[in-house]
Parts: C-alpha cells; sequence; structure tokens
C-alpha cells in the first residue's frame, strides 16, 4: 500500500509539535494584577484506566479539542486539562482474574478448548435475554447498554486473552495481578497517544517558587492527576468533599435496596458475581389491586375471609387513573403470600422471594405462601385498583407476560400504553379468543379507554394515535408496537400534563413522584425492587435485591434537587434532546449508594472499611484541576511534592482554596502557595464546558450537577456553565466496544493515518444527537465549492492565469485559520512554510471579513443554478427519442444556442401577494402571522374581483408558501416585486461563460414582455411562443429559456432547428 502522502502528513506532525514544544507555543501567564480576561476552561471526562484510549474516547474528546482551539484563536485564555481514572472495581477485579489465572492455567495459561457451539448457544440465550430486558425496561429511563465495568471486560472468557487483545504481550501480563500495576502503565501510554493527537491547550502558568516544573507539549499536563489512594494529594481533596458533604446533610448512612446474594449472607458486588455484573437494583412502585371478596372462590377459596390483593409493579404510577383491566399469564405460576401486616399479595414466586429480603414479609428469605395455582385461577377475578376511575376492572388474559420481570401481573392502561390498547382490542374485536379463555363479554366489551395524560402531539390518548398511525394491526405486530412505545413514553414524561386526580393540569415530569409518593402514603402501594437482570453469584445463587445498611448521597431531595434543576436551567446543553434528558434524570434520580467494599479508591473518612465508589469521586474534580500543578509539580502520580506534603492538605485548607473560608489563625500553611491557590481557582472557575457521551447524563454528570450546587450553595458563579454531550463513533457501523474486538486504538489511528486526517474524520462525523460536521461544511467544503466556482469562472475550463493573485493568496490564508482547529499540524506548515507568516497558526486569530454583498451574493447563487440548470437543459434538448420497432437510429442532434427571457418584476396577482406578505412579516421576529390571516388579506384585495378568482386562489397557496420559506431564509428582500440584482445584466456580463461552461455557440438575454418589444427581441419571443415556451410564465429569478438546436442534415440543408 502507498503511504507517501500518509507519511509526509506524519512529518508535518512530527515538525509542527516539536516547534510548539521548543517555542513553548502553549504556555502563558495569567494576569497578575487581578484582571479577568475572557477565558475558557473545558473539560473531559478523565478515560478509565484499563486499557488503552479508542478511538471512541477520542470522538468525545475532539469536541472539546476543537472548542478549546477555536477559543485561542479568538485570543481567549483557554485551559484543557486531563486526568485518569482509576477508582472502582474494574481494574482490582480484572487483577485478580490475571492472578486466579496464572494459578489456576500457569505461566502463561494454557486455557482448555472453547466448545463453539456451546459459545454460540449460550450468547443466543444473552441475545433473547437482552430483548426481554428491553420490553420491559422502563423507556423513560436512559440507561447504558452495558456497565462501563462490563463493556471493560466484555465476552472474552479469559482476562489474560483480553490483555493480549490490546496488543500486550504474554511477557509483560504477569505484573497485571497487582491492580496499582495498571496504574503504573496505561496513564502515561494514554498521555503519549493524546499528545500525539495534536491535543490544543494553553498551558497557563502562575510563576512561583512553588511552579518549578516545565510545561510538556499541548494540553497543561502539569496538572494530569490519577485518582485513588495511590496519589496522596487527589486523595486528601475526595475526603474533604465527602466530609463537607456529610457535614451539611447529604451523605447518610440507611438501609437502601442494593443486589444481594441470600446464600453468603452479604451485598454481592460486581467481583462477587459469576454473571450480571454492572447490574443494580430496579426500583418499582407495587400497586395493591383489592381482589373482591365474591372473586375468592373455586381454587381462590383458601383466601377467602383475608385482604387479598393482586401486586402489579409498575414504573408509571401518574397513569393508573387509566386503567380498565388488569393483564394475567394464563399459564404462569402464581401464589398466595402473606406479608407481615397479614395482607395476601398474589404475585410469581421470584416477586415474593425479593420482597422477603426487604422487610415485608414476617421473616427474612421467608416469602410466607400460603396457596399456588396457575394464573387461568384469577381470569375474571374483579378487583379495585388504587386511582383507577373505573370502580370495578376484571383480570383478563395477555399472553406475552414474562414471569422474569416485575410480579406477574401487570396494570393495563390503553390510552398511555400501545401493548395494552392493541391487547384489549384483540380480546374485544374477536370473540374465539374469548371465548379460548372463558372471558364473559361483559369483562371486556363495555371497558373504553380512559384518558389520563394529554400529550400535544398525540392529544388525550396517545396509544390509539400512535397504533393508527403506524398501522398496527394485533399485539403480535412486536416491531410496530415497540417503534410505538418509543414514540409516545418519554414524551409522556417530558410533555405530558395530567387529566385526572389531585395534580390534574400539571407536567407529568413534576407530579409523577409526588403521584408516587401519594399512593404510598396512602398504603394503596409499596416499594418494590429487584435486580436489573438476572445476577448470579459466584456461589452459585440467583441474587434478589435487600435492604442493607449503606452510605448514601441523598440525590432527589426536595431542596437539593430545586438547586439542582435551577443550575441546568442556566446552563447551555446544546441540544434540547439532551436538556430534556437531563431534566427526566432529575425527576427520577433518587438515593446513590456512593460507597462500596471492595476495589480501588479513597476510603470513606469517617468508615474506612468502604471505599467511596467511581461515580461519586468524579463530580467536582474539574476543580482540583485548577491547583494540581501547584501541589504534584507536575507528577501525576503526586510523588514530586515540591510545596507541601498532602498531609498539609487538611479540610480547612480545601475550605480556604475552594470556599473562601479563612484559614484558622496560626495554620502554618504557606500563604504564598494558599494566595496562588486561590488565584488559580478564582480565575478558571466555574467550567465553561464539559464534553461526554450522552450516556452519562444519567448519572456522572447529573451527579456533577448536584455536587456543584451542594458544595456552593451560597456561590452560583462556581456552578457549571455548559454540558455538550454526543453520541458514539460507529466502526463497521457498530459501537466501538473493546468486548467485540471492534474498536480501534487511537495510537493506532494516528499510525495508520495521521493525527490530522484523524481529526478530520471525527470532525466531520455525526453522532446520535445531531450531526457534528456544520462547522466543516461551512469552514472547508463551502469555501471549497466557492473557490472552484471561482475558479471556473476565471477560465478554469481551458484558459491559465485569469485568477487573481492577492485574492487566490487570501483564500489559503483563510482556509488555514478555518481549519487550524482541526488540522493543526497541516496548517501550521502552510502558516510558516507556504505564507511565509511569523508566530504559529493557533494564535494567529480569526480572520476578518466585511459584510458580505446582499446583491453581488444573490447574483453569486442565480448565476450557479441557472448554469447548472441550463445544462441540464441542453442534455433534454439534445437526447435523442425514445426508438420505437425498427429502422434507422434517429440523427444526433447539438444545442447551438440558447435564448433566456427574464421578467423585470412579479405582476398581476403574484405583485399583490407580495405586497401583503411585506405588509404582514414581522422582520424582528423573522416570522409571519397564520397563513389563514394572510390568506383571508388576499381574499379581500383586487384579485376577488377577478373574473378568474378561483383559478388564481389555487396558485395564490403554493406561491404564499414558497415565498414565506425564501423570506425566513434571506429576509425581507425575498418579499421585494424585484430582485436586488439587475438580472438581465448579470447575463449579459457572463453571456460568454455560460455560453462555455454550457457548451454553446450562442446565448443571448431578451426581455419576456415580448409585445412591448420591436425588432429580434419580439421575433425571439414569437418564435419561443410557438415553439412551445411559456415565455409569459418567467418571473424574476426564474426565466424562460429557448433551445436551438440542429442536426447533421438541418446544417447541410442551411436550416436551423428550434426546440424548447
Amino acid at each position: 500500500m502507498a503511504t507517501a502522502r500518509r507519511d509526509t502528513l506524519l512529518e508535518l506532525q512530527a515538525r509542527a509539535q516539536k516547534k510548539w514544544a521548543d517555542e513553548k507555543t502553549f504556555e502563558v501567564s495569567a494576569p497578575k494584577d487581578g484582571s479577568k480576561p475572557p477565558k475558557f476552561f473545558g473539560n473531559f471526562p478523565y478515560p478509565y484506566m484499563n486499557g488503552m484510549l479508542h478511538l471512541g474516547h477520542a470522538f468525545s474528546l475532539s469536541k472539546l479539542e476543537f472548542a478549546s482551539a477555536y477559543h485561542r484563536l479568538k485570543g481567549d485564555e483557554t485551559l484543557f486539562p486531563f486526568a485518569f481514572h482509576c477508582t472502582g472495581m474494574p481494574i482490582k477485579a480484572s487483577a485478580d482474574k490475571i492472578k486466579n489465572e496464572i494459578a489456576k492455567y500457569g505461566n502463561p495459561p494454557v486455557f482448555p478448548v472453547i466448545d463453539e457451539a456451546a459459545e454460540a448457544a449460550a450468547a443466543a440465550a444473552a441475545a433473547a435475554q437482552k430483548a426481554a430486558d428491553a420490553k420491559n425496561a422502563d423507556p423513560t429511563k436512559f440507561a447504558a447498554k452495558k456497565s462501563k465495568a462490563s463493556a471493560k471486560a466484555g465476552t472474552q472468557t479469559y482476562q489474560w486473552d483480553i490483555m493480549k487483545s490490546s496488543g500486550i504481550g504474554d511477557s509483560e501480563i504477569p505484573p497485571f495481578a497487582d491492580p496499582y500495576h495498571w496504574l503504573d502503565y496505561f496513564p502515561p501510554l494514554a498521555k503519549r497517544d493524546v499528545a500525539a493527537m495534536g491535543c490544543q491547550a494553553r498551558s497557563i502558568s502562575h510563576r512561583s517558587p512553588y511552579d518549578r516544573v516545565g510545561v510538556v507539549n499541548a494540553v497543561d499536563w502539569r496538572r494530569s492527576f490519577t485518582t485513588t489512594d495511590h496519589n496522596p494529594f487527589y486523595d486528601a481533596f475526595v475526603r474533604w468533599q465527602f466530609n463537607t458533604l456529610k457535614k451539611i446533610g447529604k451523605v447518610i448512612k440507611a438501609k437502601r435496596m442494593a443486589v444481594y446474594s441470600p446464600l453468603d449472607g452479604q451485598p454481592c458486588a460486581d467481583h462477587d458475581r459469576a454473571s450480571g455484573e454492572g447490574v443494580g437494583p430496579q426500583e418499582y412502585v407495587l400497586i395493591k389491586m383489592r381482589v373482591y371478596d365474591e372473586c375468592l372462590v373455586g381454587e381462590l377459596a383458601p383466601l377467602a375471609g383475608k385482604n387479598v390483593f393482586l401486586a402489579a409493579a409498575t414504573l408509571r404510577p401518574e397513569t393508573m387513573y387509566g386503567q380498565t383491566n388488569c393483564w394475567i399469564l394464563p399459564d404462569g405460576d402464581y401464589g398466595a403470600f402473606e406479608m407481615a401486616n397479614g395482607d395476601v399479595m398474589v404475585m410469581c414466586d421470584r416477586a415474593a422471594r425479593n420482597l422477603s429480603y426487604q422487610e415485608r414479609t414476617k421473616a427474612e428469605g421467608d416469602t410466607g405462601k400460603i396457596l399456588s395455582f396457575k394464573g387461568a385461577a384469577l381470569i375474571g377475578c374483579a378487583v379495585k385498583s388504587p386511582l383507577a376511575i373505573l370502580e370495578k376492572i376484571y383480570c383478563l388474559p395477555m399472553l406475552t407476560i414474562l414471569m422474569g420481570k416485575g410480579t406477574g401481573v401487570v396494570t393495563s392502561v390503553p390510552s398511555d400504553s400501545p401493548d395494552d390498547f392493541m391487547a384489549l382490542s384483540d380480546l374485544k374485536a374477536k370473540k374465539a379468543l374469548r371465548e379460548k379463555f372463558g372471558v364473559l363479554d361483559e369483562w371486556v366489551l363495555p371497558f373504553d379507554v380512559v384518558p389520563c395524560v394529554r400529550i400535544p402531539e398525540f392529544g388525550d390518548a396517545c396509544a390509539p394515535i400512535v397504533c393508527e398511525q403506524l398501522k398496527i394491526q394485533s399485539q403480535n405486530d412486536k416491531a410496530k408496537l415497540e417503534e410505538a412505545k418509543h414514540r409516545t413514553y418519554l414524551k409522556g414524561f417530558t410533555d405530558g400534563v395530567m387529566l385526572r386526580g389531585v395534580y390534574e393540569g400539571e407536567p407529568v415530569k413534576i407530579v409523577k413522584p409526588k403521584i408516587r409518593d401519594l399512593m404510598l402514603e396512602s398504603g394503596d402501594a409499596i416499594v418494590y425492587s429487584e435486580p436489573e437482570k438476572q445476577v448470579m453469584s459466584r456461589s452459585g445463587d440467583e441474587c434478589v435485591v435487600a435492604l442493607t445498611d449503606q452510605w448514601y448521597l441523598e440525590y432527589g431531595e426536595e431542596g437539593w434537587r430545586e438547586k439542582a434543576e435551577k443550575c441546568l436551567a442556566g446552563m447551555r446543553t446544546y441540544h434540547d434532546e439532551a436538556r430534556k434528558a437531563f431534566e427526566h434524570t432529575l425527576g427520577w434520580l433518587r438515593q446513590w449508594a456512593c460507597s462500596r467494599a471492595f476495589g480501588l479508591g479513597t476510603r470513606v473518612p469517617w468508615d474506612e472499611q468502604f471505599l467511596i465508589e467511581s461515580l461519586s469521586d468524579s463530580t467536582i474534580y474539574m476543580a482540583y484541576y485548577t491547583v494540581a500543578h501547584l501541589l504534584q509539580g507536575g507528577d501525576m502520580y503526586g510523588s514530586a511534592r515540591p510545596s507541601v506534603e498532602p498531609s498539609a492538605m487538611t479540610d480547612e485548607v480545601w475550605d480556604a482554596v475552594f470556599l473562601g473560608v479563612p484559614l484558622p489563625a496560626g495554620s502554618d500553611f504557606p500563604k504564598e502557595l494558599l494566595k496562588e491557590m486561590k488565584t488559580e481557582f478564582e480565575f478558571w472557575y466555574p467550567f465553561d464546558l464539559r464534553v461526554s457521551g450522552k450516556d452519562l447524563i444519567q448519572n456522572h454528570l447529573t451527579f456533577s450537577i448536584y455536587n456543584h450546587v451542594a458544595l456552593w450553595a451560597e456561590d452560583e458563579s462556581k456552578w457549571p456553565r455548559g454540558f455538550r454531550t454526543n453520541g458514539h463513533l460507529l466502526l463497521n457501523n457498530e459501537k466501538m466496544s473493546k468486548s467485540t474486538g471492534n474498536f480501534k486504538t487511537l495510537k493506532a489511528a494516528i499510525e495508520a493515518y495521521s493525527s490530522d486526517a484523524m481529526r478530520f474524520a471525527l470532525a466531520d462525523a455525526g453522532d446520535t444527537i445531531e450531526d457534528a460536521n456544520f462547522a466543516l461544511k461551512c469552514g472547508y467544503y463551502d469555501l471549497q465549492s466557492a473557490r472552484d466556482a471561482y475558479r471556473l469562472q476565471c477560465g478554469g475550463l481551458g484558459e491559465e492565469g485569469n485568477m487573481h493573485a492577492e485574492l487566490v493568496k487570501r483564500f489559503i490564508e483563510v482556509s488555514t485559520l478555518l481549519l487550524a482547529p482541526f488540522c493543526p499540524h497541516t496548517c501550521e506548515h502552510v502558516w510558516g512554510a507556504l505564507l511565509g507568516k511569523p508566530g504559529t497558526v493557533t494564535k494567529a486569530g480569526f480572520p476578518t471579513y466585511v459584510e458580505p454583498d446582499k446583491a453581488l451574493m444573490a447574483a453569486a447563487r442565480y448565476l450557479d443554478d441557472l448554469v447548472s440548470s441550463i445544462r441540464k437543459g441542453v442534455a433534454k434538448a439534445t437526447a435523442p427519442p425514445k426508438k420505437k420497432g425498427a429502422g434507422p437510429p434517429p440523427p444526433i442532434k447539438t444545442c447551438d444556442a440558447a435564448h433566456v427571457f427574464v421578467a423585470e418584476k412579479f405582476g398581476g396577482w403574484q405583485e399583490v401577494c407580495l405586497g401583503i406578505l411585506a405588509e404582514k412579516y414581522d422582520a424582528s421576529a423573522n416570522a409571519f402571522p397564520p397563513v389563514n390571516e394572510v390568506l383571508d388579506a388576499v381574499k379581500a384585495s383586487e384579485l376577488s374581483k377577478d373574473a378568474n378568482f378561483k383559478n388564481v386562489m389555487k396558485m395564490v397557496m403554493p406561491f404564499i408558501k414558497f415565498k414565506q420559506d425564501e423570506a425566513k431564509a434571506v429576509g425581507e428582500d425575498a418579499l421585494s416585486v424585484r430582485l436586488i440584482f439587475d438580472e438581465a445584466g448579470v447575463l449579459n456580463e457572463n453571456a460568454a461563460f455560460i455560453a462555455k461552461a454550457c457548451g454553446l455557440k450562442a446565448f443571448a438575454v431578451f426581455s419576456s414582455a415580448g409585445d412591448a418589444l420591436d425588432g429580434a427581441a419580439a421575433e425571439s419571443v414569437a418564435a419561443a411562443t410557438s415553439g412551445g415556451v411559456k415565455v409569459d410564465a418567467a418571473t424574476p429569478g426564474a426565466p424562460a429559456v429557448y433551445y436551438i438546436t440542429s442536426t447533421a442534415e438541418d446544417i447541410a440543408d442551411g436550416v436551423a432547428k428550434m426546440e424548447v
């Protein structure tokens, strides 16, 4: 494979990076006079250090890199630091796997041969389970497909093989049995790869005796750090954070739901699991549907005299007003279980087992089962359900209920659930189906949809509307039902308004938790949790969810949530979809277990048997970036210690740095260092932008908001200013994943393509939230197209030397500056070596410009469009007719000339419509009134007197719509009866160019007003009209064109044939 071009790019890359390092391009001192020039502080979630960085990391990172480069070109002081996350279970669990594999299989290990057929069967079973989980998941709750841990570990059988797939040799793997070896091995490699990518950030340096270390190319690596107690400075910072949170009441110890192994008698952490790594508790509201006493007969007779409830698990308590029935699986195994308060709950055994560990039964682990039966025994039972508008509803059969999720009892709200609506519709429409399960008509036919939530897009009952839109025929149309659910469920939360109950008229996203609490307080429901997916412990036990003692962050507490919502309201999220996702997360997020017993990290300061988990020690570390270089001296592990020992970083010192609290009297902490730390923090904070994958909205990013508003509750100026989330980079049309082998490391990509080529591709890539290539379209593709059009018009069809040299040089300069954020190495070469400019392109500033000449721009667009149109017209005019039957081929035609007829102004009904539109147009809002108001004005105008008024009105509406859209795009000039440029003049000035570009011998321009012309113009109009051209249909900007063609025979006879 030829690599000369790639090799040239790599050479330019090396030269540019050496130049930046030698000239210390990215070093700049902050103002010492305390002034506040414009600044930009951007950051990126520090990557987890259990492997190499890949293109997926680079995709998100590139968004921040481009933004940082943009702000530097603007002249802003720009900070772009980078760090490495090592907290949590995955590294420790992977290290233990290496250790165990060596012990069991040798060094290097010799693994048993894998049964490929069994592995394929297991994969198929896993896929089926994934589909089932997706069907039963809360569609309004954002959830990653895999936890970070499982995504890193993947499906490969052995950790040793996973390490080898990352390019690590057999001889290098054994040291990875020590978890801290991972911290020493991967962060330096990640640093190398990010630097090779050419990430640009000014390294700000407040020069002092405490800052003795120079800068390393690009990112400000002096501020880099690793997490865990391996870095004692960061460890002290996290301990301060949690001590402060506990002091202000945000951390509590209480019994909360956790995945639990009954056999082991303790919570089952990820490293204790044989399967289900990364799975957490899923909370439901368990609706208590009271069974009418007269139904406790037959198989249910032993329950007579008891308070019997069907227990239905739901994620949408706000829709319970719309219940019309209850669903049961006829051949499902159900039981009746006595609770601690004497109530009897009907559900499946698996759900009862979970509930028995949640302090609901008389003894832990004892389900209190008193009766077993099939679901068929419940068909036809009448129940009274909480909140339901209907007094009595019935249990009906549904064959798609999965007993592995929920309780096996399912509420039915056909107004808002497409599945429920189609299942109920099937029972109503199919008598044979009712007879098959012994369903009486009176249990089904009288029950119609009960609206409970209004969604503006769908009205008062979204499910029937969407099912009709998608033409869903039955409850078996699974794919379309999934699409219907996708369309409605999230909108029900974000846009829905309650139609029933005490919160009628209020937004669902506000009252959803209130309705939940209302049902819990009344005793009509209880909280129930189960694992999100099946979890098996290493002891072979299927795990449950149990109430256990843990340390929790009180996310969701009303006052705290209100501050978080206020912070979000003032932030930039860049996409409406992202903002709605944040709002949704704030709506459902509750207490978060912030402690773990296993892994790496910082110990809980007041309870050191626990570690602070990985999503909790990573919420405000952006503040640590501002001071890290002063404490660590440029060493990411905190071992250099140029100024103070870690033990000096007490809570009181951190309070002074970040909260402005005075140090206690007599403190011996260096005053100059404290002053410099405070200066750094006050100058840079808050951060302006955090770039991340959208899957972190539901946890990390929302946690960051919560922690900022808690720690800086009295100083809103320190709250985050912006989060920019993106989707995932696809490779081979799939998300990158180490588990599937479908990934490319950052190092490999740079070596294969060069940094600039990779960066350009990342800039040009779209993501699943919104296309990300707008800047490249304007800054590169459109500019290149303009250059090509200019070159063409200056004689690019064969002549040389007609392009203006200074303009060409200006084009190269502007292109270089606009591309510098994306391709800095190549642009650095062009800037210095080709253009001979001094300094570095990274600080050259954006090109200045004057306001464009609107008339000239419009004329240029018109000319381009007309040339394209005439070329198509020539091709059509010279195309041979379709041959019919035998006979000689038709003669070949050529197009000799084109006559163009232009209209000076809009006239007649079009002129009247434009006058009305101009009168109605609101230039300040770039908007028009409702179309009916415009049409009423047309009907009231002089046009109404036209005898042909009805036919005119048929043309009015399309014309008005076209002109409204044009005005919204280019402004009120679109509403003038004349173009803002001289159409005929433009065509005459460019006649030679048009003729050559379109392959014509002659090109002529005439007015379309033939009756007012004399001589050749009038003759041409007459000839065109007789030839079928509607000359009088020409309008400004849309001329009529007449093509003159001939054949070889015509030329021999001295005849030129004219055709449209």
